[in-house]
């Protein structure tokens, strides 16, 4: 594992545990490394989610809606396929509550 995908793995894994989501979270892991791109926080996130460790349902629903928001990055709005979608446009993903 590289040096900043561990780096920015711990920073998401301490902002979840100071309950930080989304932009919150977001702007904890970009404090604490501030030349992450989206794609090493997508793969980190990745990490955090395949964790044996890590078996808080809330956290695992936080960290991979930031994962999906930040790999929804280079989407734009007209390459949605808006059948069946409420409002295809809205590209947030929800946080799910606890189990």
């Amino acid at each position: 594992m590289g040096a900043m995908r561990k780096k920015v793995y711990e920073a998401l894994i301490e902002g979840v545990a100071r309950c930080r989501s989304d932009d919150e979270l977001y702007a904890f892991v970009r404090t604490r490394c501030p030349e992450t791109s989206s794609r090493t926080l997508v793969r980190a996130s990745l990490l955090a989610l395949t964790d044996p460790d890590l078996s808080d349902g809330k956290a695992l629903c936080t960290i991979y809606a930031l994962a999906l928001k930040h790999r929804l990055d280079g989407v734009r709005s007209d390459e949605i396929d808006d059948v069946g979608d409420d409002d295809p446009l809205d590209l947030t993903p929800s946080i799910c509550s606890d189990p």
